[in-house]
């Protein structure tokens, strides 16, 4: 029977306080921690599942506020990292990783375990790509949203870490029509071949997307640069030719400071939505063309299919100079936002390191760089910090995620970020600012930040999830501008373990977020 925690009870998965973009740590900290991956159902964007090395996983049903945490495990094929998480338009979600069978050899296929959110059950997993002891690796995911067709692309390597000659790396692709029950056989789709040494001259970082009319797109590293590929049947045939997109000075494998390893592998998305950039393609990557000491983040667009490309544009709008890595990217297809999330050293001389997005609402001409980490970390090369961060958006609603490292030990962290404008801009415009409480949730008392812009009336109350006032913590006191802190103590209420939702309301203008009791 499975043990579902409810982190922050503990009082080790808090939010850092008082920040624009609320951050909140959904993993206990470890030293094997990495590599996170999320997706928001866009039928219900308070659903989210995450993931992360080796084989943790994380549900939260509140937009993202509040998380449980497990081990994921698959007992006939095993869980061994490179997690990928997506939703099916059904509302279910999956779970692609690489293996470790009980049978079998390490890495020999790309497994997919199905998430039922009412039960809060995974599947024991099918799988796709065995071939022999093949090493299948990297993989990533993406559902067709008019079909509910997966499709799957990835590594193969004939033997993975080798120097041999004789021995290649291809990418290879597979996909689902029913529900991840069966998979296709798994087809080479690229083609130059790659090395088997995973580094500059191997093909990797195949991240597919599904075009407006079904097409499937998808963008890789190796040997020839950044090349693309593309199915207009469905995954049955592709390309002859690989296109050329851009070359990638420095290789894809690269070093930063404190960091274990590093890739500047390309993430690949479509607009699929209403916007009027519906249907262009866009890539994203990083590379090492301004100097090692000089990371930058890459875009490139096409609008007719793939055919021809853009010329890399510079996503981060600093001085030249600084690093930024791990980059990853999603497009919010109810306006056709660009959204990126990138660890960024902008605004230090050593290590330490903080996370950005950078966001485009006019088909990736301009972007504007926001950060939204509330402190800098300082890693640690000796542990592990994975390959990759990831972020998923809808309807204003972005949740980034990444990997922090406090010298050697490891955590997952989300921001709340919403933008359904600017949020930068209507917050300013707002009367107040509502913070979450802090902690959340909370055993016995929590405190609650609010800032007053002008002098204003103001009442600070306590409902339960009936919309009963159950507190009143502040009634209609005149309060003047400034930033205040107050204590809310549940027991001095008598209020039993539950939801509630504490509001903040200055004339005609309500905000309310929600808490945690437990016991």
């Amino acid at each position: 029977m499975k043990k579902t925690i409810l982190l922050i009870a503990t009082g080790l998965f808090v939010a850092t306080a008082f920040s624009q973009y609320q951050n909140i740590m959904i993993s206990p900290p470890g030293a094997s921690i990495s590599e996170p991956s999320i997706t928001m159902n866009p039928k219900n964007t308070d659903q989210l599942v995450a993931g992360s090395n080796l084989n943790k996983y994380y549900v939260s049903d509140d937009g993202g506020f509040t998380w449980t945490y497990e081990t994921l495990t698959s007992p006939q094929y095993g869980v061994w990292g490179d997690p990928c998480i997506i939703v099916d338009t059904a509302g279910d979600f999956y779970f692609f990783h690489l293996s470790n069978p009980s049978s079998g050899s390490w890495i020999d296929r790309i497994v997919c375990q199905k998430f039922d959110f009412e039960t809060h059950e995974w599947t024991d997993g099918t799988y796709m790509g065995l071939n022999g002891s093949k090493a299948q690796d990297k993989e990533w995911a993406v559902v067709d949203s008019a079909t509910n067709s997966i499709y799957v692309t990835w590594t193969q390597f004939d033997q993975y870490g080798t120097s041999d000659p004789a021995k290649f790396s291809n990418i290879h692709f597979s996909k689902s029509t029913d529900g991840g029950l069966t998979w296709s056989e798994a087809m080479q789709i690229n083609e130059i071949s790659g090395n088997c040494v995973d580094s500059d001259e191997t093909t990797e970082g195949a991240v597919p997307a599904v075009g407006p009319d079904g097409e499937i797109y998808v963008a890789w590293s190796g040997p020839a640069g950044i090349v693309f590929d593309r199915s207009l049947d469905g995954g049955a045939t592709w390309l002859d030719e690989d296109i050329f997109i851009n070359a990638q000075p420095g290789g894809w494998n690269y070093d930063i400071p404190g960091i274990y390893r590093a890739n500047g592998l390309p993430v690949t998305c479509c607009d699929i939505g209403n916007s009027e950039y519906q249907g262009t393609i866009y890539v994203n990557w990083t590379d090492q063309r301004n100097g090692v000491n000089d990371t930058d983040v890459w875009l490139s667009k096409s609008i007719d299919g793939g055919n021809t490309w853009t010329d890399a544009l510079r996503i981060n709008d600093d001085p030249p100079g600084k690093q930024q890595f791990f980059t990853w990217m999603t497009i919010d297809q109810t306006n056709g936002e660009i959204i990126i999330v990138f660890y960024d050293r902008r605004n230090y001389d050593d290590r330490n390191t903080d996370v950005y997005i950078a966001r485009s609402s006019d088909g990736g001409e301009t972007f504007e760089n926001i950060k939204i980490s509330e402190s800098p970390f300082l890693p640690n090369n000796s542990v592990f910090f994975g390959d990759y961060t990831n972020i998923t958006a809808h309807d204003g609603k972005v949740r980034p995620i990444w990997a922090r490292a406090d010298g050697t030990s490891m955590s997952i962290w989300v921001a709340i970020v919403d933008v359904s404008t600017d949020i930068a801009v209507s917050r300013e415009q707002m009367p107040f600012n509502l913070e979450q409480n802090y902690p959340n949730p909370f055993s016995e008392s929590t405190y609650i930040s609010y800032k007053i812009r002008r002098p204003s009336v103001v009442t600070l109350s306590v409902f339960d999830v009936f919309g009963r006032q159950v507190a009143v913590l502040i009634n209609n006191r005149n309060i003047e501008a400034g930033k205040y802190i107050e204590q809310f103590n549940a027991r001095n209420y008598k209020i039993p373990s539950g939801v509630y939702y504490f509001t903040l309301q200055i004339d005609n203008v309500v905000e309310k977020q929600k808490m945690i009791l437990v016991d």
